[in-house]
């Protein structure tokens, strides 16, 4: 069994079988460079070769490795050639008698030795030490910096590997992109035990192990709050887009027992936006991720509970308490909700677009995704700001970005000034009146059938990137027979539920409700969930501000 200091992390390694000699390279390692290095030794070729694999998964570097020649299973030619896969940068030293020497000079070609050393080396100061301090300063000298972060190794074309790196961008948590087929990939997948068959592979920045992993696994393992810290609450905020984060942030500053609850990531569709130029306070703009990062460490400073990947199924009420349900069985409870749960973007309903999702086609700006579209031909389907603003991002290293729109121009739908940086790029065009009729391609997106509206027309491009902005539901299906919503799905609340100034039907009490308040009192709207809201960043905040000042006013009244 390996073991080691506390200490750096990066690693010297020593590997004997005779328990003695093993104890005594440790030592003399630790007198030397116990204060900078983590020494780790192990008393066989396979333990050894377990304790590399796990340095491995855990980021984890190791400077150089010696190996003693005579050892039973495995001997120290044999261990050295495979801890060559594993951590190819590291310095390899072959411990050997007198006899052995012949053997150490044929390593120098089967496992590219760096050095051998006699045994026995004393004293170390003079033959030891020197041999060392040399292949370390080679080592540093080189660049195999640590990755102290999540790694996660997936294809290129698969949905879930795109799934993964998106969470985990919009969740600000770091991490690093390996391909199952490059080198790096490769090694992580041999280090972990995977065939490479089931992806993405997740190594979290602690070396846990996750194949396959689901939202809710994931955000557990990389230190994402998941699980509420209290059953009861002041107020819930069901949603984390801008809205639910000035909730938030308001909520928790004015005294409330805040907790928000998202069930992917903070930010919304507004997290996705690579530039909002038009929030107040933001002359040169900001982008999604900012201000979402922003938002919600704000929240946080103010003593708000986030929980991620939770997904809220249902809406209880039991007299003064509102009880929120998970889609795992759990539930909190709160004296009130704002209910921020934002829109998702509709799907494109063209044949071949469903099952290349995430495969070439992308709902939402997609930004893990734009570094690979340098120097390829774009297309983005949709008319609005956020169609317009992905295509100005994407339009600095693309080859081409195309706007499909529906409509006969963007003017209806986009801000001017978006659409004044638009004409004024060279590498973005705008096709009005077309639509996408069909989706081709294998295992990846390789072609688009688009179709003129006017002439009926249809044309077959080429194309391996489509991002989709046309249009948002609301995502309050699971209110159903509990708070009124239009016909769309849209929540209904306020003035909008009065008929001739009167109180709905079923409304419970005297008063009549609040301005942002739904059918039922104590639970309120924010944001792009509301019937007739304005869709804007600035107005979602506000309204999520104002939600609470209601809040406020129902619970002094209650």
């Amino acid at each position: 069994m390996a073991e080691g200091t506390d200490g750096s992390r990066t690693v010297i390694l020593t590997v004997d079988d005779d328990p003695g000699v093993s104890r005594a390279v440790a030592r003399d390692l630790r007198r030397r460079y116990g204060q900078t290095y983590r020494i780790v030794r192990a008393e066989s070729g396979e333990s050894a070769l377990e304790a590399l694999r796990e340095l491995k998964l855990r980021g984890d570097l190791v400077a150089v490795i010696l190996a003693d020649y005579r050892m039973p299973q495995m001997n120290g030619i044999e261990f050295l050639e495979q801890a060559l896969d594993v951590y190819p940068g590291a310095r390899r030293v072959l411990l050997t008698a007198y006899a052995d020497t012949n053997a150490a000079i044929d390593a120098i070609n089967v496992v590219d030795l760096d050095h051998y050393l006699l045994k026995p080396w004393d004293p170390p100061e003079e033959k030891l030490y020197p041999v060392l301090d040399d292949l370390l300063a080679a080592w540093r000298a080189s660049d195999h910096r640590a990755v102290p972060i999540t790694k996660v190794v997936g294809h290129r074309w698969s949905a879930r590997s795109s799934d993964v790196r998106e969470f985990l961008a919009r969740n600000q948590v770091p991490y690093r992109w390996y391909s199952s087929d490059e080198p790096e990939g490769r090694r992580l997948l041999a280090c972990a035990g995977a065939d490479g068959e089931r992806l993405p592979l997740v190594v979290t920045a602690d070396g846990a192990v996750l194949v396959e992993p689901d939202d809710t696994e994931l955000a557990a393992q990389v230190g994402l709050a998941t699980t509420p810290a209290a059953e009861f609450y002041d107020l819930v905020v069901i949603g984390g887009g801008p809205a639910g984060l000035g909730s938030a942030v308001y909520g928790a500053s004015e005294g409330l027992r805040t907790v928000l609850v998202e069930r992917s990531a903070t930010g919304g569709q507004a997290g996705q936006s690579s530039r909002i130029e038009n929030y107040l306070g933001f002359p040169d703009g900001v982008s999604g991720a900012q201000l979402t990062d922003r938002a919600r460490r704000q929240a946080s400073k103010f003593g708000a509970e986030i929980l991620t990947a939770r997904e809220v199924t249902g809406l209880e009420v039991t007299g003064a308490s509102r009880t929120v349900h998970f889609s795992d069985g759990s539930t909190i409870a709160a004296h009130s909700v704002i209910l921020a749960t934002g829109v998702s973007y509709r799907q494109l309903d063209a044949p071949g677009a469903q099952e290349l999702t995430g495969c070439g086609v992308y709902y939402g700006s997609a930004l893990t995704e734009a570094p690979a579209c340098q120097g390829h031909d774009v297309y983005i389907v949709g008319g609005a700001n956020s169609a317009g603003q992905a295509a100005m991002y994407l339009a600095r290293g693309a080859k081409s970005v195309t706007l499909l729109v529906r409509g006969p121009s963007l003017t209806a739908s986009m801000s001017h000034y978006l659409i004044e940086q638009i004409s004024n790029a060279p590498n973005i065009s705008v096709r009005t009146g077309t639509v996408v009729d069909a989706v081709h391609g294998s295992d990846h997106l390789e072609q688009l059938t688009l179709r003129d509206l006017a002439s009926g027309a249809t044309e077959l491009v080429d194309a391996q990137w489509m991002f989709v902005f046309i249009g948002a539901a609301p995502l309050t299906g699971w209110l159903d027979g509990t708070v009124r919503r239009d016909e769309r799905g849209f929540i209904v609340a306020g003035p909008d539920l009065t008929a001739d100034g009167q109180p709905p039907a079923d409304w419970e009490l005297d008063r009549p409700p609040y301005h942002l308040e739904t059918s039922v009192p104590g639970v309120f709207v924010a944001g792009d969930a509301r019937a007739e809201s304005a869709k804007r960043v600035a107005s979602a905040v506000g309204e999520g501000a104002m939600a609470v000042m209601l809040v406020h006013r129902y619970l002094e009244q209650s």
